[in-house]
This record gives C-alpha cells, sequence and structure tokens, in this order.
C-alpha cells in the first residue's frame, strides 16, 4: 500500500468521524429519531407511571420484558406500537386508554409473557438446585405483579366518550 493511499484513507476516515460522528446537538438530533417525538410527551393516565416503575425493573418485576415482549403483547389486543425504548412503547400502549376491557386484554398478554418466564425459572431452578433460592425470588416478585394487575384494573375508573371533547 502506498502512502498516498493511507493518506487518502485517513482523510475520508476523519471526514466521516466529523460528518457522522459529531457531539454536536444538531448532528444528534439527525441521527436519532426520537428526539422530539410530540406523541411521547402526550399525558398518559395516572397508573402508568407507576405500572412503568415496577413493570420494567426485573429486581421488582421478576422478569425482565424486552421491546420484542412489548410488541408482541401490542399486537396480542390489536395495537400496532413502533419499537422504541421500553418506556416509551408502554406508555404508548396505554396512552388512550379508556376501557377496563382494554385493560384486561393487554394485562392477560402480558401474564402470558410472565408465565412464561416462571416457567423457565422453574426449569432451571430445577437443573440447577444451587440457584433455587435467586429462582424462587424472582418466582415471587413475578407472581407478585401478576397480582398488581387485578387491582389496576380494579381502580381504573372507563371514562365514557362525550359529544363535547372540552367536557371531563
Amino acid at each position: 500500500m502506498m502512502n498516498e493511499d493511507l493518506s487518502d484513507l485517513r482523510a475520508e476516515f476523519d471526514k466521516f468521524v466529523k460528518d457522522k460522528c459529531s457531539l454536536e446537538p444538531d448532528s444528534k438530533e439527525a441521527q436519532n429519531p426520537d428526539i422530539g417525538d410530540k406523541v411521547d410527551e402526550e399525558p398518559v393516565p395516572q397508573f402508568v407511571d407507576a405500572l412503568t416503575s415496577k413493570l420494567l425493573a426485573p429486581a421488582i418485576s421478576g422478569v425482565y420484558l424486552s421491546r420484542l415482549d412489548i410488541k408482541r403483547v401490542a399486537e396480542a389486543i390489536d395495537e400496532s406500537i413502533p419499537i422504541k425504548e421500553r418506556l416509551k412503547m408502554v406508555r404508548a400502549l396505554f396512552r388512550h386508554t379508556t376501557k377496563k376491557e382494554y385493560l384486561d386484554g393487554a394485562f392477560t398478554e402480558i401474564k402470558k409473557h410472565i408465565n412464561g418466564r416462571i416457567l423457565i425459572y422453574t426449569e432451571l431452578s430445577e437443573a440447577f438446585p444451587a440457584s433455587k433460592v435467586h429462582f424462587d425470588t424472582h418466582i415471587v416478585n413475578a407472581k407478585k405483579t401478576k397480582n398488581m394487575f387485578q387491582s389496576i384494573i380494579d381502580d381504573f375508573e372507563e371514562i365514557e366518550p362525550t359529544s363535547d371533547p372540552l367536557m371531563v
């Protein structure tokens, strides 16, 4: 390889780093499509913040729900949400909740995913008896999370549509 080829390659690499890897605020907005998304700033029902803080923390809920899991939950209840951060996906899933049936359907699908994780934890605790204590902790937390869903449904007040959109 000749010195001119290396210097051309170096100049091309420096240009790429300057254009694509800059830490300037303007270039960061161009690279991240989630920045400035107005939909993410819409208000959500009160239970969503408490739900996300408990559901998305594996230490509290006992399970890790991935983006794909949340997407599958949405598809199972005939919703379409884009794949973003898990928090934004859960907020989008429950943003327009007005009926208990919708909540029940969503929580039923989430329970299916949690039950799958509990089954995995049970199999792993049988395969690795020395780690049973740790898996049992996750199983207990997962069952508590499932019980939390029913209390959210019971406490949820349905919103009836009115002819006057400003009347609440």
